[in-house]
């Protein structure tokens, strides 16, 4: 059995489209993400435990629930139900942002909790209210501490993407699936998609690997 780089090469213009879209998907997911699983996370430790069971309600939901079953729901249910018609790729991106967010408002909640009380009590002795000595005291030393957990989060969504070809959003791995159906192979797509997919993984990790080091050096 040969392996046919021709085939890669005409699907090329086609993977790069869909390298493209993912990468726009992720970066959109990942910074709606990111907020909304702050302020979940925020919502979880709030004292009032009837104020908080609403972001404990969302956590549990989101993280208990398999991410494509949550995709199909929101592809086929509730964005029509908002617009009359849907849109794979607005849907994949409320999709990964909604699931993500359970996972990074953990990851806030941990990072958070894991700063000494005595930093909130040290600061608002000296006049700063909980809001000020969240965002200037706790946070930026939580953070620091939280980027290991948030770029695992952030790689498990960039391969998660791939699960949107199931609504035809026209991502990568659509394009793979649609090289693999014209010509009745499969290594020669899903290899293809592979390497991609670890290149910008490889990428994303170098990242955030450079952002962890340069925080510790400050």
């Amino acid at each position: 059995m040969s392996f046919r780089w021709d085939i890669i090469f005409e699907y090329a213009p086609f993977l790069l489209k869909g390298t493209l879209l993912t990468i726009g998907l992720s970066i959109s997911s990942i910074l709606i993400g990111t907020f909304l699983g702050l302020l979940i996370g925020l919502g979880k430790i709030m004292r009032n435990k009837v104020l908080a069971s609403p972001f404990y309600f969302y956590v549990t939901v989101f993280r208990g629930t398999p991410l494509l079953v949550q995709i199909f729901l929101i592809h086929f249910g509730i964005v029509p139900l908002f617009t009359g018609e849907t849109n794979a790729v607005a849907a994949g991106v409320i999709a990964l942002s909604l699931n993500a967010a359970a996972y990074i408002a953990e990851i806030f909640r941990a990072g958070i909790q894991s700063i000494d009380k005595g930093q909130m009590e040290g600061s608002r002795s000296l006049g700063m209210t909980h809001t000020q000595t969240m965002i200037h005291v706790v946070l930026p030393q939580a953070f620091k501490r939280m980027i290991p957990p948030l770029g695992n989060e952030f790689i498990v969504l960039l391969k998660d993407s791939s699960l949107l070809c199931v609504i035809a959003a026209p991502e990568l791995m659509y394009w793979g699936k649609a090289m693999g159906s014209q010509y009745f192979k499969v290594w020669e797509p899903y290899l293809a998609c592979a390497f991609i997919y670890l290149f910008l993984t490889l990428i994303l990790s170098f990242v955030l690997n450079r952002l962890e080091r340069r925080l510790k050096t400050e």
